[in-house]
């Protein structure tokens, strides 16, 4: 980008000239700072305020980039993501436009078992390939971290190829990928229906063994009537939290089988979609500080009517992340930018919540909001810098993509 170098090997890279958005906790808004600097040692954010007030001694042979005016935000987080999948279902998408729900669609042996016979047939080479597209255009939107569910494969040997080439596309591409067991996301067919025997095998079985692998950073699950019960999720986290693996969990998405509840229960990093929440629900994630993710391109793609209770969560201090949930057959979504737009114009979201949503809110349902999501001292320097006006354009726009650069731990 434009700006000048002062000696290449300076152990300083300061970004100049900037208008900052840090969404640090506790700052007003956006954290605004209208004429700052940024500086990064190692990777590491070492100061991020006035460009006035930053330490000379960081000055001293620093390689300086002048932003000329630009913003900076944190670099963007997509913190719910089935990234890794083979193939698609476009031909589920033209049966939901010919009126099929998405349980006719399941049970005529579409939804997500469809995945999986893909992803069973696929090798883990190929499932890298196939997923590289997808990682490349939220990383061209500034995403600097992704969250990557397995749960096409449900049983061991594939499980474990997802999560290995989840954990691959890190050694691809300059980003952080944090990897999500979800085994429990929906019966295979050799399970010949045995929902609770299935959950045992997860919960006994592959769960165990993906843990001394060391393949999951969390354990998730799908709690829905055409997924599994409150009963039986509450196995999968006893022995997730016996392996000392943090929680997530799809819940309430299209009935309120009080999933947000029994996710605040086993204090969950977040419980995701949310459609049907009640204000128990909300109370219990505000209790727990579990984030409440928002998906909109789900709740558009197949249509949705009813809306997550926004107001339910601000009442109650809910914090509040954004995703798009990319997946094959219900958000095949690869844009972190017109999800922000989703989540304003479909549920009403602020530009602040949509912003704080990708970046430190995201980073909090994630469990990193010690090491990114906000442009602070001591942060990962990870960056999104844009030719933009005010923040509001990278919620207003569709399609349009006002990057500049992304830095990724100072590179």
């Amino acid at each position: 980008m434009a700006g000048e170098s002062k000696g290449r090997t300076a152990a300083v890279r300061i970004w100049r000239n900037a208008r900052l958005a840090t969404f640090a906790e506790g700052a007003a808004g956006q954290g605004v700072v209208e004429k700052g600097a940024i500086a990064a040692r190692d990777g590491i954010i070492v100061y991020a305020g006035a460009e006035a007030d930053i330490p000379a001694a960081f000055e001293q042979h620093a390689e300086i980039v002048d932003c000329e005016g630009r913003w900076i935000t944190p670099g963007l987080i997509d913190c719910h993501t089935h990234l890794v999948h083979a193939g698609n279902r476009a031909n589920e998408f033209e049966m939901r436009l010919a009126g099929a729900t998405y349980e006719e669609v399941a049970r005529a042996g579409g939804g997500i078992v469809s995945s999986v016979r893909a992803l069973r047939a696929a090798g883990e080479d190929e499932l890298v390939a196939q997923t590289l597209p997808r990682l490349d255009a939220l990383i061209a939107e500034g995403a600097t971290t992704v969250e990557v569910k397995s749960g096409y494969g449900l049983d061991l040997e594939n499980e474990k190829k997802s999560l290995r080439a989840a954990r691959r596309l890190s050694a691809e591409r300059p980003v952080t990928i944090r990897t999500t067991f979800l085994g429990a996301h929906a019966l295979p067919p050799e399970a010949k229906g045995d929902k609770d025997a299935f959950i045992d095998l997860v919960a006994a079985t592959i769960l165990p063994a993906i843990a001394a692998d060391g393949l999951a950073d969390a354990v998730d699950g799908f709690c829905e009537g055409i997924a599994f019960s409150v009963e039986q999720m509450a196995r999968v986290f006893d022995a997730a939290k016996a392996l000392g693996l943090p929680v997530k969990l799809h819940a309430d998405q299209l009935s309120n089988l009080h999933g947000a509840e029994l996710a605040a229960r086993y204090g969950a990093l977040s419980a995701d979609h949310l459609e049907y929440t009640d204000e128990a629900g909300a109370a219990a994630m505000a209790g727990s500080g579990s984030v409440a993710t928002i998906l909109p391109g789900a709740y558009y793609f197949i249509r949705e009517t009813k809306k997550p209770p926004i107001e339910l969560f601000r009442r109650h201090g809910v914090k509040m992340a954004v995703a798009t949930d990319n997946n094959p057959g219900t958000s095949p979504l690869t844009s972190l930018l017109l999800t922000m737009n989703m989540a304003a114009t479909l549920f009403g979201m602020t530009v602040d919540e949509c912003l704080a949503g990708v970046t430190r809110e995201a980073a909090r349902a994630l469990g990193l909001l010690g090491q990114t999501g906000t442009l602070e001292a001591g942060k990962s320097a990870d960056l999104a810098i844009w030719s933009i006006e005010r923040p509001a354009e990278l919620v207003y726009r569709m399609g349009f993509n006002p990057l500049h650069a992304r830095i990724w731990r100072g590179q």
